[in-house]
């Protein structure tokens, strides 16, 4: 048995949420603040309320405050709002014994039953009428302004005012219901919604609490560990520290008692044997995360009898040591305080987990068969060879074996912002927490990507997933994506962000280089996510492929061409092309009948072939809007027309690539002898017309010694604010920083070239133009 699905209602930020578990382990991913967190929660305040924690009204959705006011006000037909977890159980024969009192009824058949737990008002009526006298108490206390006095008006004035606190506590209680899976869509979602579910009372047997309690126990390792080393001084001290410190500064020692000495030793020794017996287990199972490895010392657990420590019951006189030497007779130990935070939390966490499974094992009657355990962020300072470790490793450090493993399970829920854990376990386990597009509806939705992997082709799927494998990908937990060509991009882009979109540098970004041929491969996963995405790529423009007859007199006469071209002596580099058939040799964008050789571009967006229709596409075809199967919002950057001037008026030219377009709108800039470095610069530069110079530029950056990567690294070494961001990559920045942030926010000052330094910078499009 195992939870195959829970719905979350009306819970903080998850409104109505379905959250598909696998039977093994479930990895929650996300980006920040959309509800990973909020998930454990809702488990502790639904199925463990004994564990002291109380719901608030806090942690009702934003859009269930209007409809408790206006109950509260008396509106017709507004009922008060609830909060509810359903847990949905996969069970097989087996098990039915266990779930009797979950059974709609005698003529059930299925492999699933359910459990709601709703939190919701124990009298509305009452809710209403102490509302209101509480209320008209509280006006009746109210004073207006008088003089320099403020106006005074006491709480409650709304419904929201009254449940603050106990109120909502005294008001509100856990209900518990049977669900018939029957009555379910596939999103298990009622398909009436005048379905009433069973209640579970007492008078009909078990109470739902005990019911739930006998099938499951929750336990949850939150992220905030406190692995930090405090010191003393807490004002919390008992008497017996007061006297172990009046004892060891004033009383007389006993150093010179050797019988007493003699006997705490011994006692010593014992317990030391004792405590290395109970906790070999637990250090065994660590040795299985790489733990203590081959340059960190073994841990050893000893105790220190002395008469101070025996006098104090909150001394620490059993504690964790570290062995440096373990093979010496003589062994060398230190506290645990002088280990890093990573092993710290390391050991914390299984230590823990440990304990929680053994508790539930422990149980000797009625022992739940089902332990679900979740672990918020595991990655808390580990590296990240050690995140992989422990999320391959978890199920096995909490291994049943022998009989008990036929009937007990653990079911583990994990979640994380490391990408390490999240390629470790692949798609299947992943479970994507996407935020509702309008920031002011403070709504989520939760993915499973299980479902993307068997619904995706199957190349695509695969190249994705050895992909993230490779990378690293931080795609799952960015507010938006940037999808760019290649390595010059990767490391350009994070500074065109800082020049031309400065509030970009507040959000989120997954910068993912994945080259125009294969950005369309990320399609069916952005889309699946509803992933706000920027594709910066290049026309990669190429003549219009010919017949066979006219190839080789097309050869030959290139080579002719060839041998008289200036700057033009060394061999070309060849054009990877992902479509021979469709696709002939790199040439500039502007040459006649040219197509393009960039499948992200004929394919995707705008969707276009020739390097016509891609110049003349209108800013609707670059942009793909959500739709009611994808709520990704998707635009394409490649390069477009500037004016560019070289010893006459301004002419519209288009670049083929990056460093092509980077060119033409800094051109004067490029070809100053202080930038020698970039590798842009012609020789003679003085004695060429703009279209000899463009024509040696393209040559230069197709020759198979330009590199491209000494180009964007040399450019990281210029001043930032004497060149000017490619217009095409600052329109799509722009638009990008537009859609994340639509209220614009004055952009930071610090950086800000001076006066002197403004004339050195190349001038904006708008000035070109002008």
């Amino acid at each position: 048995m195992y939870i195959s699905a829970l719905r979350i209602t009306n819970f903080r930020r998850l409104k109505s949420v379905l959250i598909d578990l696998d039977g093994d382990i479930s990895i929650l991913v996300g980006a920040n603040n959309s509800g990973k967190t909020s998930t454990a929660h809702a488990l502790q305040l639904f199925a463990n309320p004994e564990r002291g924690d109380h719901f608030t009204i806090h942690d009702f959705n934003a859009s269930c405050w209007g409809a408790l006011n206006a109950f509260g006000e008396g509106e017709e037909g507004v009922t008060p709002s609830r909060m509810s977890l359903d847990l949905w159980f996969a069970i097989q024969e087996s098990d039915l014994h266990r779930v009797l009192d979950l059974l709609p009824s005698l003529e059930w058949t299925g492999t699933e039953v359910g459990l709601r737990i709703e939190y919701a008002p124990q009298d509305e009526a009452g809710l209403r009428k102490r509302f209101l006298e509480a209320k008209a108490i509280a006006a009746a206390n109210a004073r207006p302004t008088t003089g320099n006095t403020p106006a005074y008006h006491p709480l409650p004035r709304k419904m929201t005012d009254y449940l603050e606190d106990k109120v909502l506590r005294a008001e509100y209680e856990l209900r518990y219901y049977v669900l018939d899976r029957a009555q379910f869509d596939d999103k298990y979602v009622e398909n009436d919604p005048d379905y009433k579910p069973q209640l579970l009372t007492p008078e009909k047997g078990r109470s739902g609490k005990d019911v739930l309690g006998r099938l499951l126990r929750i336990d949850v390792l939150n992220a905030q560990r406190h692995l930090s080393d405090k010191a003393g001084g807490y004002r919390a001290e008992d008497l017996s520290r007061h006297l172990s410190r009046f004892y060891s500064r004033n009383l007389k020692k006993r150093e010179d008692d050797h019988e007493a000495i003699r006997a705490l030793s011994e006692s010593e020794a014992l317990l030391n044997k004792h405590l290395a017996e109970v906790f070999a287990p637990t250090l065994e199972r660590l040795s299985q995360l790489g733990y203590p490895g081959l340059a960190n010392p073994e841990l050893v657990i000893k105790t220190a009898l002395n008469p101070v420590a025996l006098m104090s019951s909150n001394d620490e006189s059993t504690k964790v040591f570290y062995v440096l030497n373990p093979d010496a007779d003589e062994q060398l130990t230190l506290p645990d305080r002088y280990n890093g935070l990573g092993f710290k939390n390391l050991i914390y966490m299984v230590v823990e987990l440990l304990d929680h499974h053994t508790q539930w094992m422990d149980i000797e009657e009625d022992r739940p068969p089902l332990h679900l355990v979740f672990i918020e962020e595991p990655e808390v300072h580990l590296h990240a060879q050690l995140q992989q470790v422990f999320i391959r490793k978890v199920q096995d450090i909490l291994k049943i074996t022998g009989d008990d493993a036929v009937v007990y399970r653990s079911q583990f829920v994990v979640t994380t912002h490391s990408a390490h854990i999240l390629y470790e376990r692949g798609f299947r386990p992943v479970r994507y927490f996407r935020r509702s597009a309008p920031a002011t509806d403070q709504t989520s939705e939760v993915l499973n990507l299980s479902l993307f992997y068997d619904a995706a082709e199957v190349g695509t799927r695969d190249f994705l997933e050895r992909y993230l494998k490779l990378t690293h990908c931080d795609l799952f937990f960015s507010d938006a994506a940037i999808l760019v060509e290649g390595n010059v991009e990767r490391l350009l882009i994070p500074l065109m962000i800082e020049k031309s979109a400065p509030q970009l540098r507040s959000a989120c970004l997954s910068i993912l280089e994945v080259g125009g041929a294969f950005a369309y491969r990320f399609r069916t996963l952005i889309e699946f996510l509803g992933l706000t995405t920027l594709i910066v790529t290049d026309l990669d423009s190429v003549t219009a492929p010919l017949p066979t007859a006219a190839v080789e007199a097309t050869g030959a006469a290139e080579a002719t061409d060839q041998e008289q071209a200036p700057e033009a002596e060394e061999p070309e580099e060849t054009e990877e092309q992902d479509e021979p058939a469709l696709s002939g040799k790199a040439c500039p964008v502007l040459t006649a009948d040219a197509v393009t050789s960039n499948y992200t571009l004929k394919t995707w967006l705008p969707g276009h072939t020739t390097i016509a229709s891609l110049i003349s596409a209108a800013e609707g075809d670059l942009v793909q809007v959500p739709t009611a199967t994808s709520l990704a919002t998707v635009r394409v950057a490649y390069q477009n027309a500037v004016p560019v001037a070289w010893n006459s008026d301004p002419v519209p030219m288009i670049g083929r690539t990056l460093e092509e377009a980077f060119a033409l709108q800094n051109l004067k800039w490029c070809q100053h002898t202080d930038r020698q470095d970039l590798g842009l610069r012609i020789r003679r530069n003085d004695t060429k017309t703009l279209t000899q110079l463009f024509e040696c530029i393209h040559k230069r950056i197709k020759r198979t010694d330009f590199k491209k990567t000494d180009f964007a690294l040399a450019l990281l070494g210029q001043d930032p604010r004497s060149w000017a961001v490619p217009r095409y990559i600052e329109e799509g920045l722009k638009w990008l920083e537009k859609l994340i942030f639509p209220v614009e926010v004055p952009p930071p000052t610090l950086g800000q070239p001076t006066p002197g330094e403004l004339e050195n910078v190349a001038p904006a499009v708008s000035e070109v133009e002008a």
